[in-house]
């Protein structure tokens, strides 16, 4: 019975709630991870209640013990509630209905560029010698996209042609929960992209590809949120940078506070649901003021 449940929750997620794909798919293993777990407990104690706590302490306890991070279980758990809340929906699920707890997680700073090693990317200074290739023109323009604008790998792999506003520098893309937003260019970055718009015409007639996606391969097919992180992290290593597509997202929001901006803008343009999410951001800069006093400060003793 909750197996056939948790398939019309999936599926009212991607119908009715218009969630991600990446999002379905994270909620259906850990679900039917719990599901699996729930069968077999009811049915070596086929007398217990069907929503008995124990077993949900019981599950997480396990999970615990083969490693799972406190921030994976709070996700499960975040999962869970959603599942409860369908349930609640129909009188003949209310047997599998329980509290559900709250696990708190230590939030790690989000790693980020200095502004100057940001801005050593763009200098084509890297030992690449095919600069001049419609594959060098991709890989910078992906690195400048998810710089500049602040978007997620998927939304840059998924920016079409028509999404692209060259007289108001803007791009439209399509985020989390399906939301639609529009994303702010800039000038020198439109200028790389018509570059880069010559190299695909090229690319589009040799291939015959028709393809509407910015963004191909070789064969003039849509590139993969797969061949997006690969493509970054080796740019980056052309320039000794470790980076990855998030790296640089969490770069442009960073540096964009530390120069001023507004965090109900920076917000905005990163598609944040809840402020709280791009709070984040101002500990990234205390940290980062805190050990530049901490370097420079005769009395902040951390000077040798």
């Amino acid at each position: 019975m909750l197996r056939r449940a948790l398939t019309a929750y999936l599926t009212d997620l991607a119908e009715r709630q218009h969630r991600s794909v990446h999002t379905i798919a994270a909620y259906r293993r850990d679900l039917e991870r719990w599901v699996s777990f729930l069968d077999t407990q009811h049915q070596t104690l086929p007398s217990a209640r069907k929503n008995d706590p124990l077993f949900l302490r019981l599950f997480l306890r396990q999970r615990r013990d083969a490693g799972v991070s406190n921030r994976s279980l709070a996700r499960f758990l975040s999962a869970l509630s959603g599942f409860q809340k369908f349930l609640s929906e129909s009188a003949k699920y209310r047997d599998y209905l329980f509290a559900v707890p709250r696990i708190k997680f230590s939030t790690e700073l989000p790693d980020f560029l200095p502004q100057t090693e940001a801005a050593r990317l763009f200098e084509h200074g890297n030992a690449r010698e095919d600069k001049k290739s419609f594959g060098y023109r991709r890989d910078f323009m992906i690195v400048a996209l998810l710089y500049v604008t602040g978007l997620r790998r998927e939304e840059v792999a998924g920016i079409q042609l028509g999404d692209i506003d060259h007289s108001r520098q803007t791009i439209t893309v399509i985020g989390k929960g399906n939301k639609q937003r529009v994303v702010p260019v800039g000038e020198q970055t439109m200028t790389d992209l018509a570059d880069y718009l010559i190299s695909r015409d090229t690319l589009v007639a040799t291939t015959g590809s028709q393809s509407p996606y910015l963004l191909l391969n070789n064969r003039g097919e849509r590139l993969s949120v797969r061949s997006i992180n690969r493509v970054v992290k080796k740019f980056g290593a052309g320039e000794g940078v470790s980076m990855t597509p998030h790296t640089l997202r969490h770069s442009f929001a960073t540096h964009l506070l530390e120069n001023g901006a507004d965090l109900m803008l920076i917000k905005e343009i990163l598609g944040h649901a809840s402020l709280s999410t791009t709070q984040k951001y101002t500990h990234v800069t205390a940290e980062t003021m805190k050990r530049a006093y901490q370097r420079a400060h005769p009395r902040s003793g951390g000077r040798s």
